[in-house]
């Protein structure tokens, strides 16, 4: 994807739904939450007030072309650098696509604002809502999610039982381990109790397998991760993925593609590798060659280097 492309990213394969094509709706790291195991980093202000952050006008526009240019995706997914309910039009937005293609939406939220009606009329516009919890109680809510100091847990956690009572599409609730954090026998028993409640159609279990910027977000080995989802019952998942297969050396990425992708964030090798599914090979000459023209910076952090748009 080329730069006329400013708020799309994608298609590219996602663990969970297929070939995606994303919709970033939100400047760089505007959320509710500063969870320690975000790849953004936990050092960020938190927001709870809707806004047009970025006119659905532009988007939609940007939609409609890649869609006359013949855009093969399995979802149109609004997620991005940010957290999408923050944006007053999503509904809107929603409304939009509908009008223009047949392609399947998909939000991925961290459903704190599913509380307000609002946001949970917009989220129910969707084919498949993927929001998370990742805490049972109001201590390991604060200690993993870091949120915003006006989140009351029991109200988020609500949110999420009103949503699913209330909405016919698909609910896949994504749980995030960090070992020590939230592994403990009475956290997950929290969790199962919310879950529960809950009954999303999906639970889908996850740690940091990817570098993070804050250490004590520390990875959950897959044999403990498979274990905590046999407790939390027989709709769990694992879908960390440990051992992601690449394609072959020779197999280029799309340069343009890596670009985009770290105009968002900042990535290490192995995550533009996991990424992209491509050999750390190929995807390490596509870097040089980014780096040659000046398009990219490479900076060293806690012995792993990250690349960074310039």
């Amino acid at each position: 994807m080329g730069a006329k492309y400013k708020y799309l990213f994608g298609p590219v394969p996602s663990r969970r739904l297929g070939r995606s094509l994303g919709v970033d709706l939100l400047p760089l790291k505007t959320c509710t939450q500063n969870c320690i195991y975000c790849q953004l980093g936990k050092d960020a202000p938190q927001v709870l007030e809707r806004g047009e952050y970025v006119p659905i006008g532009i988007i939609v526009d940007e939609l409609k072309l890649i869609i006359s240019e013949g855009l093969d995706a399995d979802f149109i997914t609004i997620s991005g650098s940010g957290e999408p309910t923050l944006h007053a039009g999503l509904g809107k937005l929603i409304d939009e696509i509908r009008t223009i293609t047949q392609i399947q939406v998909a939000i991925i939220t961290n459903g704190t604002l599913l509380s307000r009606p609002d946001v949970r009329k917009d989220c129910g516009k969707a084919d498949v809502v993927l929001p998370s919890l990742d805490a049972g109680s109001p201590e390991v809510f604060a200690k993993i999610n870091f949120p915003h100091e006006g989140l009351d847990f029991y109200t988020f956690a609500e949110g999420l039982v009103q949503f699913r009572r209330q909405y016919k599409g698909q609910m896949w609730l994504e749980v995030f381990f960090c070992e020590g954090i939230n592994t403990d026998e009475q956290s997950i028993q929290d969790l199962k109790q919310w879950i529960d409640k809950i009954r999303p159609d999906k639970v889908q279990v996850n740690t940091s397998v990817r570098p993070v910027v804050h250490p004590e977000a520390a990875r959950v080995e897959s044999d403990k991760l498979e274990e905590i989802a046999r407790k939390l019952g027989s709709n769990a998942e694992v879908i960390a993925d440990y051992h992601k297969e690449t394609k072959s050396p020779t197999e280029r990425p799309d340069s343009a593609a890596i670009l985009e992708t770290l105009k968002r964030r900042p990535c290490s090798l192995n995550d533009l590798c996991r990424g992209l599914g491509m050999h750390p090979m190929a995807v390490e000459k596509a870097l040089a060659e980014l780096r040659d023209a000046g398009q990219i910076d490479c900076q060293e952090k806690n012995g792993t280097f990250y690349f960074t748009a310039k």
